[in-house]
């Protein structure tokens, strides 16, 4: 069984540090599809046999080299799908793969420290953690096209949240939810300098709407897919992957502007990050509007956002103008004691 372990996480620092395989020959998708889905029952069926034979004390040399051959079978599989295919579909593959070595290894481990001749509530649930991941095999997408819809999906909920949160912020005149459930839970009265100041308040309006651009413009972007999006050819995968790669880097922008926003606010950091977002997006936008994804039809919502993106930066930028003029060039004032990071453009 130590083995076993050690062979699964051999398997297991493999596709952690790979890209996609393949290559080689004309890749045959539906071959491969459902050699990965043959590949992964096995996985599922063998992890089955082991918990049941462990359970009997009757775990050999020969059943964990089957266990071993199912796993790394799967593994195998993975390495079949070019990198041409495009980098979200093979990330999902690849982390699919992950979830099921890692699976198989956690059961190993309860099997090596579970007293021979018992079947443990945590034997159980990590075959049942095995099956799981091996069933997620029938939801993986099979394109690049629906694995980039995905990811852009993801992002967009986590853009959702976000502004969710700035809107409770604002009815709670400044507080995130993380301070008033602390403050809720530790019976702590109101902290005054949770509030924002005038000054403060007037920049919650174009940061929303910097936020709101964002999710419009992943809104559309995924409209914009389902309608014209295709991944027949390398330079339409390509163009996919680029998408889902500048989508990626919203999240944590609009994170950093999110967080900049909790009074007292440093107004010039909270400039820097909204000019981060800002750059970020019209990154988005441009990829976007030079895709397959973006017809002349489409064009009219890609210039529409990024003129409210310029719009509701020159707000941020008009109200914190002062500030850049009464810092001096140690960074005494508003931020005395912070090096002032350079402002993006």
């Amino acid at each position: 069984m130590e083995a076993l372990r050690e062979a699964l996480r051999e398997a297991l620092a493999g596709l952690r540090g790979a890209g996609g395989g393949g290559g080689g020959e004309a890749f045959d998708r539906g071959r491969f599809w459902e050699a990965l889905a043959g590949a992964f029952g096995a996985t599922s069926r063998e992890a089955t046999r082991l918990s049941l034979a462990a359970a009997r004390a009757q775990t050999c040399k020969r059943l964990s080299e089957e266990v071993r051959s199912a796993a790394i079978r799967a593994v195998s599989v993975y390495y079949q799908l070019p990198e041409s295919q495009g980098k979200a579909l093979n990330n999902a593959v690849r982390c699919a793969t992950i979830q099921v070595v890692e699976g198989m290894i956690q059961l190993v481990e309860v099997i090596l420290r579970t007293p021979q001749e018992s079947l443990s509530q945590e034997q159980l649930i990590s075959t049942g953690g095995v099956w799981e991941a091996c069933d997620r095999v029938s939801c993986l997408p099979h394109d690049n096209l629906a694995a980039v819809t995905l990811a852009i999906s993801s992002c967009l909920e986590l853009i959702k949240d976000a502004l969710e949160e700035m809107e409770q912020m604002q009815s709670e005149g400044g507080a995130s939810p993380g301070e008033l459930l602390e403050d809720e839970i530790l019976g702590f009265p109101g902290n005054c300098d949770l509030a924002w100041t005038d000054a403060e308040r007037q920049l919650l309006g174009p940061c929303k709407g910097l936020v709101k651009a964002t999710k419009a413009g992943l809104r559309k972007l995924l409209a914009a897919m389902r309608t014209h999006g295709a991944a027949d050819t390398e330079e339409q995968v390509a163009q996919l992957d680029a998408l889902a790669e500048a989508a990626a880097e919203l999240s944590p922008s609009v994170d950093e502007l999110v967080l900049s926003l909790c009074p007292p606010v440093n107004q010039l950091a909270l400039r820097l990050n909204a000019g981060k977002l800002a750059s970020v997006l019209m990154k988005m936008l441009e990829i976007t509007r030079t895709s397959h994804v973006c017809p002349p039809s489409e064009e009219s919502w890609v210039r529409f956002l990024a003129g409210a993106v310029d719009h509701n930066l020159g707000k941020i930028k008009d109200s914190t103008q002062g500030l850049l003029r009464d810092s001096g060039p140690a960074g005494e004032g508003q931020c005395a004691g912070h090096a002032q990071p350079k402002e993006q453009p």
